[in-house]
């Protein structure tokens, strides 16, 4: 009985003990990183693509920047809702897994799988001015 209960104690503690490290990325690297992202998104200016602009997304409720508001999936409308706010933590469970973190948004990426980019783009979304 007890090992099984071991298995999600661990999965919890390998959460927390990565937490901290989203915290140290590195702008520069993930400005680079966010190559990836321009074709779709903005992190520079207002400017709306084929996906919001992302300049201020960390501490924005989920489906509200303002001049995208009549493009967004209704589910992300209904995440944000819910009390979805773009954080360090929620942001990199969506870069990681965007149709998990909010399944039916339009988002057709799949997402980044390692663990530095990620921290890297948040890093770099909250750099101001930007690198």
């Amino acid at each position: 009985m007890k090992r099984q209960a071991l298995g999600p104690a661990i999965a919890i503690l390998t959460t927390l003990i990565a937490l901290p490290a989203l915290a140290d990325g590195d702008a520069v690297a993930g400005k680079k990183v966010f190559n990836k992202c321009m074709a779709c998104h903005d992190a520079t200016s207002e400017k709306d693509k084929l996906g919001p602009h992302l300049l201020g997304v960390i501490g924005r409720t989920a489906g509200t920047a303002p001049s995208y508001l009549a493009k967004y999936s209704q589910a992300m409308k209904d995440a944000g809702a819910a009390g979805l706010v773009w954080d360090e933590t929620s942001i990199a469970e969506y870069l990681r897994s965007p149709k998990q973190k909010v399944p039916g948004n339009k988002m057709a990426y799949t997402g980044l799988k390692d663990d530095a980019e990620i921290a890297n783009v948040i890093a770099y979304l909250k750099a101001d001015p930007k690198p």
